[in-house]
């Protein structure tokens, strides 16, 4: 079993920045990658962003340019840097992670709003 705990986020004005991080716990060894949804009110969960152990990074075509993401191995954590923040990019941002299974945080509300 593994758990994700994220930490990070909030509220931040247009063309801000916010920074979400995800520590995974518990059976970390089944882990192969690690990423970020997101879940906008009224929408479908999309993918934002995933990276692999090997380092293969995939972004959504919306944030390409503006976030990045990384992964530190050797703490289990994935992390997302998020700049030039829009309106459209507020959501409830979830870490998961790949292994035997798919995990999910439970999520981390980021308003981008003036």
């Amino acid at each position: 079993q593994v758990r994700l705990v994220e930490s990070g986020g909030g509220l931040v004005q247009p063309g801000g920045s916010l920074r979400l991080s995800c520590a995974a716990h518990g059976s970390v060894f089944t882990i192969n990658a690690m990423g970020w949804y997101r879940q906008a009110p009224g929408k479908q969960r999309e993918l934002v962003a995933t990276i692999t152990s090997g380092g293969n990074i995939t972004y959504a075509h919306s944030v390409k340019g503006r976030f990045t993401i990384s992964r530190d191995v050797t703490r289990n954590a994935v992390y997302l840097q998020m700049n030039s923040l829009k309106p459209e990019d507020t959501a409830v941002y979830y870490c998961n992670a790949e292994g035997w299974e798919d995990y999910w945080g439970k999520g981390t509300l980021d308003t981008v709003s003036s």
